[in-house]
């Protein structure tokens, strides 16, 4: 064999172990937030759906600004008639699209943590949910008070003011912003802070991504949560109104029964098991 003959045989040998290597390398590794936060962050799909809500919405308000009977807080009390109308929303995923923390998750194959989200909230790069922005300020030039009622933790406040301001949401202040623990029956339960709205307004909207915006009957199994949903039919889409949120929030962990000890094997085992899938072709 030749000197040249046997350079090109190494060299092809190298060249297949790179190529080989960097098809290792390429393969991305999976991830369960994949697909959902592409979903939010690229599709007019969430986008459309998002806007269709908030304009679905802003179609109703006149109407339920001048029906003084109606109501969308489960805590409003029986003299509530001639309080003046006030909508609550939830901010993240509701009014304020994080994606962007969705997305580092997932890209730099970590998990979340209540430091780099305290970490992201400062930094404030949270942008508008679609049609979020437009319906607000609809609802407060129809002298509708606008509260932002989130599970954000109080020493968050401060960013979450100014983010929500940079973007021109109305009531963007301590007073309309309700955050987790700024008050010591303020919970992750959202009820005592919804009930503290409704001591003085008249709550005619509630807007959320996950069930327990509206209601703390969240916990429980698949069924117990499509059974509360059931009760509460009549007020979705007139009173309350649902945000999509494929990447987080409480239907995932109803799948594994809230056992975040499990490891995360077990947990997407139990998400599988949570599945109905079809029998497949019979051949």
């Amino acid at each position: 064999m030749t000197f040249i003959a046997k350079s090109f045989g190494v060299a092809a040998i190298v060249a297949t172990s790179a190529l080989c290597a960097f098809g290792a390398q390429a393969e991305p590794e999976q991830n369960d937030g994949l697909n959902g936060t592409l979903w939010l962050q690229t599709s007019v799909e969430y986008k459309t759906t998002a806007m269709s809500v908030y304009a679905g919405a802003t179609r109703l308000l006149d109407a339920a600004i001048g029906d003084h009977s109606w109501t969308a807080a489960l805590e409003q009390d029986g003299n509530y008639m001639t309080k003046p109308p006030a909508v609550i929303l939830d901010v993240d995923e509701t009014v304020l699209d994080n994606s962007a923390y969705q997305a580092w998750v997932v890209t730099d194959k970590t998990h979340y943590s209540s430091k780099t989200w305290a970490a992201f909230v400062h930094d404030m790069i949270s942008t508008p949910t679609p049609g979020a922005l437009e319906f607000t300020k609809a609802a407060a030039a129809r002298g509708v008070e606008v509260f932002y009622v989130s599970n954000r933790k109080a020493p968050e406040e401060a960013p979450t003011i100014e983010n929500l301001k940079k973007y021109g949401f109305p009531y963007a202040d301590e007073k309309h912003v309700m955050l987790r623990g700024e008050v010591e029956e303020w919970g992750s339960n959202k009820t005592p802070r919804r009930a503290a709205v409704a001591e003085d307004y008249r709550v005619i909207m509630q807007f959320g991504d996950n069930f327990g915006d509206f209601t703390d009957e969240i916990d429980g199994s698949i069924s117990d949560r499509l059974a509360v949903m059931e009760k509460y039919g009549n007020y979705w889409g007139e009173r309350w109104f649902m945000l999509p949120n494929p990447s987080y929030g409480s239907w995932e962990e109803a799948a594994f029964g809230g056992d975040w000890g499990k490891s995360g094997d077990e947990r997407r085992q139990d998400k599988l098991n949570a599945m109905t899938p079809w029998a497949g072709p019979t051949e």
